[in-house]
């Protein structure tokens, strides 16, 4: 279970994040490197400090050539990256085209996951930025699903709360990326659709990231055995036997 855990390291510097870095290497756990400690840093820092190990959260979102070439500067050093669905069906097919590439030059490629409609977004802001008029946020969220995986994607990130509608949907092979995630006892701080990690598991996700609910904790260790446990719960009520 502690395979399944994505923590989101969203620190100012690779100092800093090197502690949680430390723990996660050495229970297994996977790491998300966002859009600050990049800025900070500088990508191919990042990258040589935190390698395989990485989902590179940098939401590449532009025209598609410039995408690809984006996508192509990492692709051979991490594990996952993300692009927006909203970036359109051109640009998500030169994300994987651009990942296929670098399978056969360098023998690794990194599943390739679409950002559907961010966990920070309410059904209401949705409506007011006129997001998929005519939908809900669920039929939205799974609709994007769709599209991703029609263009090759390997899967999508999403709420914990659109989970279930997608797996529904998509089948059992299509990665499902769940962000939002909170304990009974945590604060919400700027997510708005949560859910636990066991029922956010229950409903079908793959992987869950969780950030200030384990990098915030007294013990950030602790706190993924934690977590690990109930995503075990989860699995178990969705019958599923992890790896």
């Amino acid at each position: 279970a502690l395979g399944r855990i994505i923590v989101a390291v969203d620190c100012p510097s690779l100092g800093e994040a090197q502690p949680i870095i430390a723990i996660c290497r050495g229970l297994g756990v996977k790491l998300k490197l966002g859009m600050q400690i990049h800025a900070a840093e500088g990508t191919p820092k990042v990258i040589q400090n935190v390698g395989k190990d990485c989902f590179n959260d940098l939401k590449f979102h532009d025209i598609p050539n410039t995408v690809a070439g984006a996508v192509q500067a990492v692709a051979e050093h991490v594990w996952m990256l993300n692009i927006h669905v909203l970036g359109g069906f051109a640009m998500m097919r030169s994300a994987r085209k651009a990942v296929d590439e670098c399978m056969a030059k360098h023998g690794h490629r990194p599943l390739v996951t679409g950002v559907t409609v961010l966990t920070s977004i309410s059904d209401d802001e949705r409506a007011s930025l006129r997001i998929g008029q005519g939908m809900s946020m669920t039929e939205l969220v799974v609709h994007y699903a769709m599209l991703a995986q029609g263009c090759g994607l390997d899967g999508v990130v999403a709420s914990p709360l659109e989970v279930k509608a997608i797996r529904e949907v998509v089948g059992k092979d299509f990665i499902i990326v769940t962000p939002g995630i909170r304990t009974e006892t945590d604060s919400v701080d700027d997510q708005v659709r949560v859910a636990t990690p066991e029922v956010a598991m229950a409903n079908g996700a793959d992987y869950l990231v969780v950030g200030r609910p384990i990098t915030q904790a007294k013990d950030p260790k602790q706190a993924m055995l934690d977590i690990a446990e109930r995503i075990a719960q989860g699995l178990a009520q969705r019958g599923v036997e992890d790896s």
